[in-house]
């Protein structure tokens, strides 16, 4: 003999449960785009690289060139990882399709 059940397998459409889930959104770490100073790349694919890759104007373009010749090398932008990575990437494929040993160097940003 069977005894059947007054309750239901189904779920009751009448109970309704929320779910919320807790995501934590961070901001993405920052990093220094640095460029290195050395005696063979031309000022001028320095100058034309940060106007292409950091929309620096002319002016700004020459005086972060003079700059980085001075000082060895120089902080050129602060970006998200991601981004800074890439412009080091296309940067450094640029100057050695061109024939320059230009080195991009990455830290994080305190």
């Amino acid at each position: 003999m069977r005894i059947r059940s007054s309750m239901s397998t189904a779920a009751d459409p009448l109970i309704q449960t929320t779910t919320r889930p807790q995501i934590e959104v961070t901001e993405p770490p920052m990093f220094r785009v640095i460029y290195i100073n050395d005696n063979t790349t031309a000022m001028e694919f320095v100058i034309d690289s940060l106007m292409e890759h950091f929309h620096y104007t002319t002016e700004d373009a020459e005086q972060m060139t003079i700059n980085i010749h001075q000082s060895g090398s120089a902080i050129v932008a602060v970006l998200p990882y991601e981004i800074a990575e890439q412009k080091g990437i296309e940067i450094t494929v640029s100057a050695r399709s061109a024939g320059y040993p230009l080195q991009i160097k990455l830290e994080p940003d305190q």
